[in-house]
Formats: C-alpha cells, structure tokens, sequence
C-alpha cells in the first residue's frame, strides 16, 4: 500500500479518502456492491446500523426466463426467534435458490421476485454486536436499526426503488414485519427513504401472543392431543399469562409461557410445536440437565431459535457459505449472537402489536395473514382471534365474506387453501403446513406469494 501511495500522481489524502470511503458508508471491505443488470445474479453487504452493530443483508436478483428482474417485485424475508437467520433458514430451508443440500428448490420464489434476506435483529445470523449494548430491546429499536439498512440498501440499489416492496415474515418476523413496515411507510411519506412499499405478509406471526396461547389447549384438545385433566392444566397455566399481560408484567409472563410450554410438552408426550403431526425429539441426558441449571431464557432459546439453525445447517452457513461471501469477519460464526438476540428482548417477547396492525390497514397498506393448518406455537385459531380484536371500520364487511378455495395443481382438484380478501386485508388458511409453510407446502406458499404480490 505504501508503494501505491508513494508512485500515485493522485494526492495521498485522496487515496486515503477513497480507502476509507467504504468503511464511512457502513460497507464491508470485500463486499460485492455492482448493479447487475441480469437475472440471476446475488449481492451481499454489511450496514452500519448503530454503533457496534453491523447487519448483513443478501439479495437474490429474480429467475424468471421471461421477465426482467424490474417487471417483478421485491420481497424482503423475515425470519422468527427473535434469533433465527433468514440467510439461512429462510433462504436454504424454505424459498431460497438452493436447498441446504444445495441443489435446486423446485419452489423457490425466485421465479416471481427478487429476494432480499436480512439477518435482523442486530446479532442474528451472520449480523453481530460488538458489546451487550449493541442488541436490540424491544420492536422500535428493531424498527429502527432496519430503516437504516433499508435507506442504504435503496440509495445503493436504485434499480428497486420504483418495484413493488414487499415483507415477507415468519413467526417472530411478524411481529418485527408489522413495526418495520409502520415506520418504513413513515419514512416513505417523509422522504427519506425512496421504495415502493406494497405490503406486508405476517406467516405465523407473533402479533398477540396472549391470543396464541389462550387457543393452545382447546386447539389440542381438539386434535385429540390433551384430555380433560390436561386441558384444565393447560388453562390454568394460560390464565395465569393473561393475568400478567393485562399487569404489563411482560418479563414475567415470559417466564409463565415457558412453563405452559413444558405443561403441554408433558401431557402430549412431547408434541412439536411447529407441527402437531410431528413429535420432539427426546431431550439428551445434556439437555436435561441443562433444563435445571440453566435460565428459562436460555431454555427457551434452546427450543424456539436450535430449530432454525440445526447443525447441518450451521455447517452449511460456518462452512461453504461464509467462505463464499469471503466478508464476515474472522472472530464471528453465523449464529453465535443467537441467545444474546433472544435474552435481550424479553421484556418485548410477550407484548401484543395489534394497534400496529390498525395503523398499517388504515394507511391503505395491504396486510395479508396467512397460517399454516398444523401450526401450534402460532396455531390458527389465535391468528383469528387476533384479527377479531381490530378496529378497522372495514372488519365487519371482511368477516362477513365466505372464504375460497384454492387449488396448488388445479389438475389434482385437492384443496390445499383457503382465503378470505376484502380491500387491504386477506387472509389464508392453508392446509397440511405446520409453523414453516414455504417448508411444509413448497407449491401452496409459492401460489399464495404470486397472489398476494398479484401475478395471478
């Protein structure tokens, strides 16, 4: 560098200027930042959201052998935890190019849009905190932080600035899809931040965890999973959430969830709770020990964010992918923040974020919930009982509509979904998915994501 320097006609405190030009803009030393102009091609990057905390982002430019990538939208994805990578779950396990074996996904949404996956919150993925203070505490901190990522992801990608934008969510992601899409359209209406902003879709989402956990033991009573006497337990338990809830003792209700979910795990003789038909796997003899000497965070942690970066996964992600993007930083693995990203927003896990949604809906923005059929952690019946609590003066006229039938291979004639629209809301019920429904339901969630993006 020091020859370069001392042989170059340009001036040294220009060099010096564009050698650290990346570093000022929040960009990673190696990251690839082009603009192709192809189908097909991938960019990866680093922002600088606060200080000490760095998001990375990774962006997919559409498939599809007879558009252009501009005639299609964009979909940011949202994954859940909070802790859980969309750059890996998310892209390797549910709607990504590849799958984690890294062969072609028949169902990726690539053929429809352009896929942009964030690993948010700050330590999420192969995002990372320098520091306890750089996680974030609640949903405005998450909101915020992605309005910075989301400016800079638009001002250096101004091909995107003018097609549909979408969020996509799963889970958790949800509830951060509706806070970030609250103050993305703020952002929008003030000018500071140039996207077309066309929606946002809640799968499985997080929005009223006291509606989710009210349904849980009529939901499995029903599926013949809990008798009376477990049932009554089961209640006992949710009651004594709603109870701290309505108290705003948030941290301690996070707590009360943790024990409803070793109650029913006892009397279903350990159910998944991200899909009924399926059963945990038994605990190791580590594993149970942990449950005694551990935080109930950290347990907690264990069962709702392990699952979204399993080891195959991890190797995948620690292994050939991050020597690929050749930008993450030695001393970080992909994941490795995890439990900090959990921990951190306790005192936010339980609150509900129905208002957002209000708000979302009266400012014209289409808001699409969509839950899979075998879901319990998220079942179905406290996503309807959410969405019975909104205000929106045009709740009674949806309500009133009958829902319709949807068909992935209308050859077949097998009911696969069900949804219900009316001006910005719908609403999709779809069938033998559990929590992961691009996952469990590649052809269904792929129909409903040109649905709600208005390509059928």
């Amino acid at each position: 560098m020091e020859l370069a320097l001392r042989s170059s006609p340009v001036p040294r405190w220009l060099l010096l200027l564009l050698l650290l030009l990346p570093l000022l803009l929040g960009l990673s030393a190696g990251a690839v930042i082009d603009r192709p102009t192809e189908e097909g091609k991938e960019v990866w990057d680093y922002v600088t959201v606060r200080k000490d905390a760095y998001m990375f982002w990774w962006l997919y430019y559409a498939t599809n052998p007879c558009k252009n990538f501009s005639e299609l939208p964009l979909i940011m994805w949202l994954q859940g935890g909070p802790g859980g990578s969309s750059t890996g779950f998310g892209n390797f396990e549910e709607i990504g190019p590849l799958d984690s074996d890294l062969k072609p996904r028949k169902t990726t949404w690539l053929q429809a849009a352009s896929l942009l996956f964030v690993d948010n919150p700050v330590g999420t993925g192969f995002s990372y905190g320098n520091g306890s203070g750089a996680y974030a505490k609640d949903l405005a901190m998450v909101a915020s932080d992605m309005m910075v990522l989301l400016k800079a992801f638009f001002d250096c990608h101004k091909e995107f600035q003018t097609v549909p934008f979408y969020i996509f969510s799963e889970s958790y992601g949800g509830k951060m899809a509706a806070g970030i899409g609250l103050e993305l359209y703020k952002a929008i209406q003030q000018g500071t931040i140039k996207c077309n902003f066309a929606g946002v879709a809640l799968g499985g989402s997080w929005i009223s965890p006291i509606d989710s956990v009210l349904s849980w033991g009529p939901y499995l009573y029903s599926m013949s999973l809990l008798e009376d006497k477990g049932l009554a337990e089961v209640s006992k338990v949710a009651e004594q959430i709603l109870n701290a809830i309505n108290k705003e003792l948030y941290r301690e209700a996070t707590v009360l969830w943790g024990k409803a979910e070793m109650i029913i795990e006892q009397n279903t003789d350990g159910v998944n709770f991200y899909n009924i038909l399926t059963k945990n796997p038994p605990a190791s003899t580590m594993e149970s020990s942990l449950e005694f000497t551990q935080s109930h965070l950290v347990r907690l942690c264990q069962r709702h964010v392990r699952h979204l970066q399993g080891d195959a996964l991890s190797r995948l992600m620690n292994g050939p992918i991050r020597k690929k993007l050749k930008i993450i930083p030695e001393d970080q693995t992909w994941g490795g923040q995890a439990t900090n990203v959990f921990m951190n927003m306790e005192g936010d896990f339980m609150k509900p974020v129905i208002s957002i949604v209000d708000e979302l809906l009266e400012a014209g923005i289409n808001v699409t919930v969509y839950n899979g059929q075998l879901d319990l952690i998220v079942d179905t019946m406290g996503q309807e009982a959410w969405v019975r609590k909104l205000r929106w003066p045009e709740l009674p006229k949806f309500n009133q509509l009958k829902w319709k039938a949807l068909y992935s291979d209308p050859k077949a004639l097998e009911t696969s979904a069900f949804v219900k629209s009316y001006k910005n809301l719908a609403f999709y019920w779809i069938l033998k998915a559990g929590h992961m429904v691009p996952s469990d339901q590649g052809d269904m969630a792929l129909k409903m994501m040109r649905l709600v993006t208005q390509q059928e």
